[in-house]
């Protein structure tokens, strides 16, 4: 082999090896607000199904679920505002409505019946939508899909989260907490 051939060839190594590297920065470690949104009250979006019950009025309680434009469709007052709302939130806003020519003084208490899935993607055994279960960790969220593929990175997995409205992206160790709507990527280990 030539001289030249022998450059050429560790100039290409040397640029995979600089591109591969360089993806291993391409991500960062997840924001600051990731973990700040685990101890936040639980804040209602699509998919949520409700438990409502408004004391002595077995008419009006049943089970609800906030819509794909974030309403709920409760008897008498018509669709609420939801998403983005906490359960007391939402009970307050029920609450005034029904105040309003229906109920003297309604008690209205709210339950999360159901909680919007998480969704896990990557290297697992078998990818798709799952329950939310409150107190779920990453790793738990893994096993539930079929566990780790051979070829899994085991460490650390990627959350896209929604954080205040904004979608976020950020990479957090097996350990942390997943709330419902998460999607979660588990990546390929490099070796």
């Amino acid at each position: 082999m030539s001289t030249a051939a022998i450059k050429t060839g560790l100039a290409i190594t040397a640029a995979a090896l600089s591109m591969l590297l360089g993806g291993c920065t391409s991500y960062q470690p997840a924001p600051k607000a990731f973990s700040e949104a685990t101890i936040q009250p639980y804040r209602l979006d699509s998919g949520d199904r409700l438990r409502i019950n408004v004391f002595e009025q077995a008419g009006l309680s049943g089970t609800y679920t906030v819509d794909q434009a974030g309403y709920v469709a409760f008897p008498l007052i018509g669709t609420v505002a939801s998403r983005g709302r906490t359960l007391p939130e939402l009970e307050g806003m029920i609450a005034a409505k029904l105040k309003q020519g229906y109920l003297r003084d309604p008690d209205v208490t709210i339950e999360v019946d159901r909680y919007r899935s998480v969704f896990i993607m990557g290297e697992v055994g078998q990818a798709g939508q799952y329950a939310y279960v409150p107190g779920m960790t990453v790793q738990n969220a893994i096993a539930v899909a079929g566990g780790f593929s051979p070829r899994a990175n085991q460490s650390n997995a990627d959350i896209t989260r929604k954080i205040n409205g904004r979608i976020i992206t950020g990479r957090v160790p097996i350990t942390d907490a997943v709330l419902a709507g998460d999607t979660i990527y588990v990546r390929e280990r490099l070796f």
